[in-house]
């Protein structure tokens, strides 16, 4: 027997609520993810958040899901354009800075990115999860800096990642009106 939820319908639905959720949660992170707001978002009655998901926690599992792969469905599409020619260190500081933060002069997708990582830990279903993530993350980075000409092995690029993730968040405390400069100078600095 199929459940309504395995159905194109029941999956469609599920879909739009997990795509409904993952803007909220840019929006506000993980305390905008309500049964009742993800319903609204995403134009479908309340009781379809208990049907296509256990639980808030699987909701939220869900919303993070969906906005990880269309972080790295961007990612990918970037690698895509680059060549396989060597670049200067400034054309491959900004590129993985767009993998890492984003192109939002904004900042809710660099702001959402450190709130994903701390906030796991006070949600260790969400750590397996995360995990994944970042794994393909640093597999799509190392592509990046091998098309790129730099020679760049899992430890070194661990600290890389560690160094730019320090520096955005020191300056998003700071209110230093541009983190990405900051994360920018500091990469440039570390790759010359």
């Amino acid at each position: 027997m199929t459940s309504a939820a395995s159905t194109p319908k029941g999956e469609r639905r599920r879909a739009a609520l997990a795509a409904a959720a993952a803007e909220l949660l840019v929006e506000g992170g993980f305390d905008a993810v309500r049964h009742r707001a993800v319903a609204e978002r995403a134009g479908l009655p309340l009781a379809s958040t208990t049907y296509y998901f256990d639980s808030l926690d699987d909701l939220v599992h869900a919303a993070i899901e969906h906005y990880g792969r269309e972080e790295l469905a961007r990612g990918r599409e970037q690698l895509a354009t680059v060549g396989t020619e060597r670049r200067g260190v400034d054309h491959l500081v900004e590129l993985v800075l767009d993998q890492l933060l984003g192109t939002d002069p904004h900042y809710e997708a660099v702001v959402l990115r450190y709130e994903r990582l701390v906030g796991t830990g006070r949600r260790p279903h969400l750590r397996p999860l995360m995990r994944t993530l970042s794994a393909e993350l640093r597999e799509l980075l190392s592509e990046l800096f091998a098309r790129s000409g730099f020679e760049i092995d899992a430890h070194r690029l661990e600290q890389l990642i560690a160094l730019v993730d320090g520096a955005v968040v020191n300056a998003l405390v700071e209110v230093d009106p541009d983190p990405r400069a900051v994360a920018a100078r500091m990469l440039r600095d570390a790759l010359t």
